[in-house]
């Protein structure tokens, strides 16, 4: 049938069957011959039922050769033209034949012209899946409390300390930083207020009640999601993508008892205690705005406290505090424990971690408000 080039050629032995006759040196320098004339010949009409490749004049051959019959092998599988790679090299025939057994991958279609009402759906869809997997684990968690109640829960003590660490001696430093600079902003803030009225000293109340029931809480609530929430989401992720956690079932130990409940019950002890430290350098923040920028003096300030800062308002933003401590250490957990199996992954697991914690706290937050002003406190 002639001659492609000095390398390929077309015969029909016989009228069912074309075979393209492979000879000489293959190199990738030399370039691939084009599949063009082949393809023609398996279009037309009187079109083969069996496409064979013989190759025995080869000298010498690289992924050049490899490249040109996949590529005419693939084309005639997919019109149902039986492929005969027996006469290739050995080796090459054994590396068309496992890129023929690998399936293409699907390539998604770009749904930047989707309409919008499809993009809410799918958006929506994804989200009731995520909310049904997220029920999932609160009961998985509930479970292993419920074991910890009855002794039976298996974790090591190890990881209950070094998480104690994690979510309370390694903030102090943070968590006195931020609520320090809280209370000053908000002596100062309620100052230019007050000082109108000649209510300067009032600045004590508005920063003892602010600090002890609402800001206290919320802000460390929120220094933690970004710290201690992404740390847990981290370093779960890394375990995932490491495959320990597939060992840990493996050997039969449960991941949200043995990885998850220790942090769980580090977090929502040392909460609390953060923020009543929150409290005491919110209060001290207050008290360096009013004694140095508002001409109140010390004793006064300080007995102007005593009498607004009722006990309740500390029960609350503690009770706050042990609240967000749960939310922050599951949150964490959960985005760490459902992480991809690539360091991308890790990342990504670890950036919603910190989003959907500091959501959740103030949600929380919200809730508590309008609770306790149902029930009066």
């Amino acid at each position: 049938m002639g001659e492609l080039d000095d390398r390929v050629s077309l015969e029909r032995p016989e009228r069912a069957v074309l075979q393209v006759r492979i000879t000489g040196a293959w190199a990738l320098a030399d370039g691939i011959p084009p599949a063009e004339p082949v393809v023609r010949e398996l279009e037309s009409s009187s079109g083969p039922e069996r496409l064979r490749f013989d190759a025995g004049a080869v000298s010498a051959w690289d992924s050049s050769l490899v490249t040109y019959v996949h590529s005419l092998a693939a084309f005639a599988a997919a019109r149902g033209v039986a492929v005969d790679t027996s006469a290739l090299p050995q080796g090459a025939r054994k590396l068309v034949e496992l890129a023929l057994a690998v399936k293409p991958r699907a390539v998604a279609e770009s749904v930047e012209d989707d309409a919008l009402t499809a993009r809410v759906g799918r958006v929506a869809l994804r989200a009731w899946t995520t909310l049904g997997d997220a029920l999932s684990f609160v009961g998985e968690l509930a479970m292993a409390m419920l074991a910890l109640v009855r002794g039976k829960a298996r974790f090591r003590r190890v990881d209950l300390l070094h998480a104690f660490e994690t979510s309370g001696v390694a903030a102090l430093g943070i968590v006195a930083l931020i609520n320090f600079l809280i209370g000053a902003v908000l002596a100062f803030v309620g100052a230019i207020q007050l000082q109108q009225f000649g209510a300067a000293v009032f600045v004590a109340n508005l920063v003892a009640i602010g600090v002890a029931r609402e800001l206290g809480a919320l802000m460390t609530g929120i220094v933690m999601a970004g710290r201690t929430g992404a740390s847990f989401a981290a370093v779960l992720g890394t375990m995932r993508v490491g495959e320990e956690v597939d060992a840990l079932e493996t050997m039969g130990l449960r991941p949200v008892e043995f990885l998850v409940l220790p942090r769980v019950i580090a977090t929502a002890l040392m909460l609390p205690a953060l923020v009543a430290y929150a409290d005491l350098m919110g209060l001290l923040g207050g008290l360096f705005v009013g004694t140095t920028l508002l001409d109140v003096g010390t004793t006064e300030y300080v007995r102007q406290t005593q009498s607004a800062l009722a006990l309740r308002h500390v029960v609350i933003g503690l009770g706050k505090g042990a609240a967000f401590g749960v939310v922050v250490a599951a949150t964490g957990c959960y985005y760490g424990s459902r992480c991809g199996r690539s360091a991308g992954a890790v990342g990504e697991a670890t950036t919603k971690a910190v989003v959907m914690s500091i959501v959740l706290v103030v949600v929380v937050d919200a809730l508590f408000t309008v609770l306790l002003h149902v029930v009066g406190l």
